[in-house]
């Protein structure tokens, strides 16, 4: 039986291929709306208005308009630790 952060290993995993389907990524439009499904909470507790386009902006490194798993995974870890920090 997997551990509780194994099942958080894999609810992020299939999360992430829920949302990409055949690809190896999000598109931006994608994101947004997993942004708007998985994090409403956190993004509306936002004061800055733009919060949700600046994350998806710093995102997209590559400026492609992909998101790769490993950037969605530090979208994870950022937002966890601001959370934790609050």
């Amino acid at each position: 039986m997997p551990s509780q952060m194994e099942h958080t290993m894999e609810t992020m995993m299939f999360t992430f291929h829920k949302f990409t389907g055949d690809r190896c990524y999000v598109t931006k439009e994608d994101l947004r709306v997993l942004m708007e499904k998985k994090f409403s909470a956190f993004l509306e507790n936002q004061k800055d208005t733009l919060a949700e386009d600046k994350i998806i902006k710093d995102l997209d490194q590559c400026r492609d308009g992909q998101v790769g798993f490993q950037s969605f995974f530090l979208l994870i870890a950022g937002l966890t630790v601001t959370c934790n920090d609050l």
